[in-house]
């Protein structure tokens, strides 16, 4: 199950990515400068990177010792 929701967020970051240029595209309130600067942030797979780095544990309870 595990394997299978990693594939699936390699699956949906790149749609998710795209979605978010679309909108920028049709945003009026917001400068070129910030168009770019959304652009690249959406880019940066935050989720992915703080999953890893909490060693996989993020949505796990803490295992308390008996």
């Amino acid at each position: 199950m595990k394997k299978l929701a990693e594939l699936l967020v390699c699956f949906l970051h790149p749609v998710a990515v795209v979605l978010v240029w679309l909108n920028l595209v049709v945003r009026p309130e917001l400068s070129g400068t910030a168009k770019i600067v959304w652009a690249v942030l959406a880019l940066v797979p935050i989720v992915p990177f703080v999953y890893v780095l909490t060693g996989g544990e993020l949505w796990e309870g803490k295992k308390t010792g008996a």
